[in-house]
């Protein structure tokens, strides 16, 4: 089903509902783990019929990968704040600790799902994936373009890897959840310098 085919079907539900719904799918989410969780589930906690979701969604997966994208605060290709530490900065800024740190053990419960369900994987590279990538592309691509990075820096392409990377190892290394703070010093310590951007 296509991106299109998919928003016509969507568009018969208010965007009050489908945020609501989209909530409930991550609620759900948080408590069951994606392997528990179930178009049934869903349909109950939304009052919503099944029928309904797979005539809008397809499948889990899709839906699942909807509601988070859904959840996401802000995109990339939307901050412009003149520099490129500022716009990494901003972009951690968009959510607050809490919400970071609920989100954090959201992502690695999906993770650990996508290994073994290969339609999560594929969805979750398309609708999340590739899109954070193309975000990142015009950041970098601005910073470029003010000078700030040379054109061949051969870290451009791992832009996404090291702030990914920052994020998720928090938990796995620290036992703590990512946090503004941490990510904002991660960015002047470790992302910046590989991009040649000076930070004092």
């Amino acid at each position: 089903m296509t991106e299109a085919v998919a928003a016509a079907r969507r568009s018969r539900i208010t965007p009050e509902r489908e945020a609501e719904l989209y909530e409930a799918v991550l609620d759900l989410l948080r408590e069951v783990g994606y392997d528990a969780l179930t178009m049934d589930a869903v349909a109950a906690r939304t009052r919503s019929s099944k029928a309904t979701l797979y005539r809008q969604w397809g499948g889990k997966a899709q839906l699942v990968v909807k509601a988070l994208r859904h959840g996401k605060p802000g995109h990339g290709e939307d901050i412009d704040t003149g520099s490129l530490r500022g716009d990494l900065h901003a972009l951690v800024a968009l959510e607050d600790d809490c919400t970071m740190e609920r989100n954090s053990a959201l992502m690695r419960g999906v993770a650990m799902a996508m290994h073994h369900n290969d339609d999560l994987r594929l969805a979750f590279r398309d609708q999340m994936v590739d899109p954070e990538m193309g975000g990142f592309r015009q950041v970098l691509q601005r910073a470029v373009d003010r000078g700030e990075v040379r054109p061949d820096c051969p870290a451009i392409d791992f832009l996404l890897h090291m702030m990914v990377g920052g994020f998720a190892t928090r938990a796995l290394l620290d036992d703590q959840p990512p946090t503004q703070a941490f990510l904002t010093s991660y960015i002047d310590a470790v992302v910046l310098p590989a991009l040649g951007v000076q930070t004092d």
